[in-house]
């Protein structure tokens, strides 16, 4: 799957908006991704933003925990990300020191979780639909 970055501010307030998950050393958002930017990806391919506040510590600290997510992102996401959807990477106060496999596990948990929400709102819809065709 192809993964591509988010960079424009209204696809971070809509993620916000969308499907949460908080695990210890990060917090992942997603919202089915409204982009025309390019259609073909949307098909085979998902958005992906990062952020860190400034709660985090000084520069280098956020820095570091971007680094991180991005990693951790870069083996997660291709196997395990729905297309069709943006996602958003936010990251805790242990996010830069935390052992990088405790992140990784932390980050494949929260993108099970968010499927996992996202097919039950699904199987949601299809069996009003079916309740509202009767």
């Amino acid at each position: 799957m192809k993964v591509l970055i988010l960079k424009k501010r209204k696809d971070f307030v809509r993620a916000a908006k969308g499907y949460k998950s908080v695990m210890p050393t990060l917090i992942l958002q997603a919202a089915q991704s409204l982009s025309m930017r390019n259609k073909e990806v949307l098909q085979d391919g998902c958005y992906l933003g990062f952020t860190a506040t400034k709660k985090l510590g000084k520069a280098h600290l956020r820095n570091r925990t971007k680094r991180r997510l991005r990693a951790a992102a870069r083996l997660c996401f291709p196997e395990l990300a729905k297309a069709g959807l943006d996602y958003v990477l936010i990251g805790r106060y242990n996010t830069a020191d935390a052992k990088f496999e405790r992140l990784v596990s932390d980050m494949k948990r929260a993108i099970g979780t968010i499927n996992s929400q996202i097919e039950a709102e699904e199987t949601a819809h299809h069996e009003i639909s079916d309740d509202c065709a009767d």
